[in-house]
């Protein structure tokens, strides 16, 4: 993930790594220890969204 910081005092963008090909794609939105290591400490384990193409 990359963290972006901004000129408005903690706002952070925050861009995942998209893993896609013809079928589909994934990504981790949110881990904890990663948004830890970039200053931003919340209780939340991790998240994941993919999506899947048919065939």
């Amino acid at each position: 993930m990359n963290f972006i910081k901004t000129a408005i005092d903690g706002v952070v963008i925050v861009e995942p790594k998209v893993f896609n090909d013809a079928r589909g794609y994934f990504y981790e939105s949110y881990n904890e220890n990663e948004f830890k290591a970039n200053g931003i400490d919340c209780r939340f384990v991790q998240d994941n969204q993919s999506k899947s193409s048919y065939g």
